[in-house]
């Protein structure tokens, strides 16, 4: 078993210890739920925008998206490159909207247009989605700290669980809120450490990075062809459009954060900060892959034991030397791109700056995590609670609610990182399983805004036609091989942009059927 020097250990119990101190600060003003939920519209926009900034910054990007460059290429980034768009039809639209309903629940609007049962299926989706995403990031936390420590990964998402569930529990969206935006900087920072470090193990510096990456094809942002069965450019970018309109429109992780805002304004100035912090920042990660690609090009023995490892992972306990050998000879960057950084980490920094690094990438995980919670034991009280089984409650008892939810939503991602130790790549698990939770859903919101002509029965029919889509899209690879033809030939990522397609443009269809009929 790795250890760590004491110094590096010191600095991440002292990160850890910060973090709860501030849950128990803020503790003192959650006196009642609006206060834990909202912070009673008393932030100001730049931290809200630092924060929302840092939900986006999860450890998926810090560990994926390194591992993800050093595997393939920048196709990834069109993601990023999507974002301002989205974050111009949110400032615009989704903003006024919700500061006027003054509704803390994003999804409250929904039973408003089209029933209860419009409401109920876009809170399964968002909570299926928040416990996803919560336990895709435990999960590349955990993978982390593993290679770093030699520590049980189920151990290791106990221990940082704890700490993020005592003080979003403690501190409410105000402590989630200020803990981000110090995370969003110390992150920031980790990642320009590392692009440091790398470049000055690399001889030849920059313009070696530059000659091997681009023989090798790895500044490409991918094809360019219209071709939606691969990921490919588009695919990517039409991913990260809807994605992006549906965190910024339909996830309460944002929603819930434009209600702490003193002013439409200001909420609106946080979502463009968010951006145009996020989309270079995204981009060093895209660096930092590229980077490590070039030092184990120039070095590749130094990553022979991170095959072995690989190999011992697919083939078992009971396999022979040779077998291993033999397999991590076949292995390509892909197949173990996730892993390459921490090793990176473990066998060059230099003792002290790795506790800092860590802390980096712990931040970078738990601000997600810690939003993830309070945003799910919102919904909780506020769409399921409060809706069917008790309208009334006391300060006391709702504010309880909102803590016991906390800490429900945290042990289910918890849960959901554990199952998905094993897989291949953290950022593709993550944008798969996000692509389908989210159901479509923001077709249902758009259509709820966009076309004031249709009811219920034409979004209930959207609804219907879109998780039967959905599920055909995601289930097709189980179908015979014998019936091929009937499987879904689009990329994997193309789910949530026909999912939510098909929801409104069915809802648009039936409402004008409807609107001829009594015509």
């Amino acid at each position: 078993m790795k250890t760590l020097p004491i110094i590096d250990l010191a600095v991440i119990c002292l990160y850890l210890v910060a973090m709860v101190y501030v849950g128990y600060f803020f503790s003192r003003k959650n006196k009642n739920a609006g206060q834990f939920t909202t912070a009673s519209g008393r932030i100001p926009g730049w931290a809200i925008g630092l924060s929302i900034y840092a939900t986006f910054l999860s450890s998926n990007t810090f560990l994926g998206v390194p591992g993800k460059a050093f595997g393939t290429n920048w196709n990834a980034f069109a993601f990023s490159i999507s974002m301002p768009l989205a974050a111009w039809v949110a400032a615009k639209y989704f903003v006024p909207f919700y500061r006027s309903t003054g509704e803390v629940s994003a999804y409250t609007n929904l039973e408003k247009r089209f029933g209860p049962w419009a409401r109920t299926y876009a809170v399964v989706c968002f909570l299926l989605t928040q416990i996803a995403r919560m336990g895709s990031i435990f999960f590349g936390l955990s993978l982390t700290l593993q290679a770093l420590t030699g520590f049980n990964m189920q151990m290791i998402m106990l221990i940082t669980g704890i700490c993020i569930i005592l003080y979003t529990v403690m501190g409410g969206i105000e402590a989630v809120i200020w803990t981000e935006v110090v995370q969003g900087v110390l992150k920031t920072l980790g990642a320009i450490l590392i692009v440091y470090l790398v470049i000055s193990h690399i001889d030849g510096g920059v313009n070696k990075i530059i000659e091997i990456g681009s023989k090798d094809n790895k500044f490409s942002l991918g094809s360019i062809n219209l071709d939606f069965t691969q990921s490919g450019f588009w695919v990517i970018l039409l991913y990260g459009f809807f994605i992006n309109l549906n965190n910024f429109g339909m996830d309460q992780n944002y929603v819930q954060r434009y209600h702490t805002a003193t002013s439409k304004k200001e909420a609106s100035k946080s979502i463009w900060l968010c951006v145009w912090i996020y989309v270079p920042a995204s981009l060093l990660f895209f660096v930092i892959g590229t980077c490590l690609y070039t030092y184990y090009q120039v070095n590749p023995h130094l990553l022979d034991p991170v095959r072995l490892q690989v190999a011992a992972e697919r083939l078992g306990a009971n396999a022979s030397s040779a077998e291993l050998q033999s397999l991590a000879a076949t292995l390509q960057p892909e197949d173990y791109g996730d892993k390459v950084m921490p090793h990176f980490m473990v066998t060059m920094i230099p003792a002290g700056l790795v506790g800092l690094i860590i802390s980096a990438i712990l931040s970078a995980g738990m601000s997600t995590i810690s939003s993830g919670m309070n945003a799910s034991a919102t919904v909780f009280a506020e769409d399921i609670y409060k809706r069917y089984f008790k309208r009334t409650t006391t300060d006391k008892q709702e504010l309880r609610l909102l803590h016991m939810g906390t800490v429900v939503f945290g042990l289910l991602g918890m849960i959901a990182g554990v199952l998905m130790i094993g897989v291949k790549s953290v950022l593709d698990i993550w944008w798969q399983l996000s692509g389908i939770f989210a159901g479509g859903m923001l077709g249902l919101f758009l259509l709820g805004i966009i076309s004031k002509r249709s009811g219920n029965k034409a979004a209930l029919a959207g609804a219907i036609t879109g998780i039967l889509v959905i599920m055909w899209m995601t289930l097709s690879s189980l179908i015979p091989e014998k019936y091929s033809y009937l499987k879904n030939p689009l990329h994997a990522n193309m789910i949530i942009v026909v999912g939510t397609l098909v929801i409104f443009l069915t809802g648009l269809l039936v409402s004008s059927l409807q609107k001829r009929k009594t015509e």
